[in-house]
């Protein structure tokens, strides 16, 4: 066995620790198209028996042989636990891509497992159809695991980080400006929201499965339209199955995977009233609604309203696509003209609610912006006035308006610099910056060459293919959680 002494400023054995007990969840989890293999009779199930078996014993490894000084982890470790295992995980995620029939390469074998567990939903595959049962499965449990959280998943299975820096762990993770516990305890609040999570899940399933979506199809679109992550088994996506009542589902689900999760719990434990309160969810109401006029009016004006679909459902469902970052695609909305992409754009940067499973800056954000910025310009007419920023009935703190500000800055910041690096790379500036903006924001769309139309992400070289990477772990875990690890301050005592 392995001791370590209680000298260190950061506890890494315990982290050490922790992260064996992750990965061992992690390889429990690939026992599942390891069988799926098995079933259809196919050959990747070495490939993921390799996988099971590299990710279990490297884990209980980590797990059993190292034992810390002391158990506990602060808000450093927290971060840094946060952080970390999204990269061991694709790390390790990425070994079935690698060695099965349709084997690719390092990086993009990580670019795929990045993308699928931080739910961006972009691809390297040209074709998707061509692969296995046991890898498309694969590909949509990432996005299943990723898009409530790893970290929140493994404080519903393991209460003794109940005691160990588990709020530190929920606050990293759990996207929003503030988090609220729903029980007394963390491990109860993480096991309440995955179980509406796990539950919707399986409604989404049935539904699906009673319309033209075989069992296989269903499963995987269910798991990946309630993680908002959006990789399909068709390379039509959802436009594979031309039906209006998948369409019709799918949407809903979408739209529920953009809400705040703490709300669904509340009303599914019967408190509606906290739902219809709640400023950041009627905002999402009235901006779905408002961007469906303006989408009907343009693709009238341009001239593609050629059914009733074209003008309801169609237009509908790529405003919650987009809004909710899942990403799934039933038409190419590049020929809806450059208005309805302009709207696609801003639609992208908000996303949907915060605590939900949703990327992009929240909505909750940009509901500070505004009410603060109102203010503002109403101290320039009473520079004496007292204003603060309201919401749901509260006030909030100066503080938390500044962090609010702070983050939306370095998030336009962040999309920038990935989009100059990418441009130095040598891919075209429009590209470029929709790229980096598209993986920030976690939604995987593409435009131009890596669009519809276009070759999808498999055309960006190498080192761009690991800028995006960086880039969806950075906004998946909204910045801070990543950045912070790059200050000095962080490592200093």
């Amino acid at each position: 066995m392995l001791t370590f002494s209680n000298t260190r400023r950061i506890n890494y054995p315990m982290l050490l620790r922790v992260l064996g007990w992750l990965l061992m969840i992690e390889g429990s989890f690939m026992s599942i198209p390891l069988l799926t293999c098995i079933i259809y009779g196919e050959s990747d199930v070495w490939a993921f028996a390799a996988a099971f078996a590299v990710t279990i014993i490297c884990g209980a490894l980590m797990t059993f042989c190292i034992r810390p000084a002391s158990p506990s982890m602060a808000k450093r470790e927290g971060f840094l636990l946060t952080a970390s295992v999204w990269v061991v995980f694709s790390f390790f995620g990425m070994i079935p891509f690698m060695l099965c029939d349709t084997p690719i390469g390092v990086t993009d074998a990580f670019y795929e497992t990045m993308s699928g567990f931080t739910t961006t939903g972009s691809t390297v595959y040209p074709t998707v159809e061509t692969l296995s049962h046991g890898i498309n499965l694969w590909r949509c449990l990432t996005q299943w695991l990723g898009g409530m959280g790893i970290i929140l998943f493994t404080l519903a299975v393991l209460p003794m980080l109940n005691y160990s820096g588990g709020m530190q762990m929920f606050n990293a993770e759990v996207t929003g400006i503030t988090h609220e516990k729903l029980r007394p305890r963390i491990s109860q609040t993480a096991k309440g929201l995955w179980s509406i999570y796990f539950i919707l899940t399986i409604i989404l399933f049935g539904l699906l499965w009673l319309g033209p979506m075989n069992l296989f199809d269903s499963i995987c679109h269910a798991l990946s339209t309630m993680s908002t992550g959006g990789f399909s088994t068709r390379d039509n996506s959802i436009g594979f199955w031309d039906s209006n009542y998948v369409k019709i589902v799918v949407t809903l689900f979408m739209f529920l995977g953009g809400v705040n999760f703490s709300l669904i719990y509340k009303g599914a434990h019967g408190d509606l009233k906290a739902i219809w309160r709640n400023d950041t969810f009627v905002a999402y109401i009235k901006i779905i609604v408002l961007s469906f006029v303006a989408f009907v009016i343009a693709i009238a004006t341009a001239g593609k309203a050629y059914s009733w679909e074209d003008i309801t459902i169609d237009p509908l469902f790529q405003i919650v696509t987009t809004m909710s970052s899942t990403g799934l695609t039933a038409n190419n909305f590049e020929t809806w003209g450059p208005f309805v992409l302009a709207l696609v754009f801003i639609l992208m940067f908000f996303g949907a609610c915060a605590g939900s499973t949703s990327g992009g800056a929240k909505i909750d954000r940009l509901l500070y912006l505004l009410k603060n910025t109102n203010n503002e310009l109403y101290r320039s007419v009473h520079p004496n006035a007292i204003r603060s920023v309201r919401i749901n009935g509260s006030i909030m703190s100066p503080e938390t308006v500044d962090k609010v500000i702070a983050f939306l800055c370095i998030y336009v910041m962040v999309i920038a610099f990935g989009g100059i690096l990418l441009t130095a790379i040598g891919i075209p500036i429009v590209d470029a910056f929709f790229s980096s903006f598209s993986c920030v924001s976690n939604i995987g769309l593409g435009a131009g060459v890596t669009g519809v139309g276009g070759m999808g992400y498999d055309v960006i070289p190498d080192l761009g293919k690991w800028v995006l990477s960086f880039l969806m772990l950075i906004g998946r875990l909204e910045l801070f959680t990543v950045l912070i690890l790059f200050t000095p301050a962080f490592w200093s005592k």
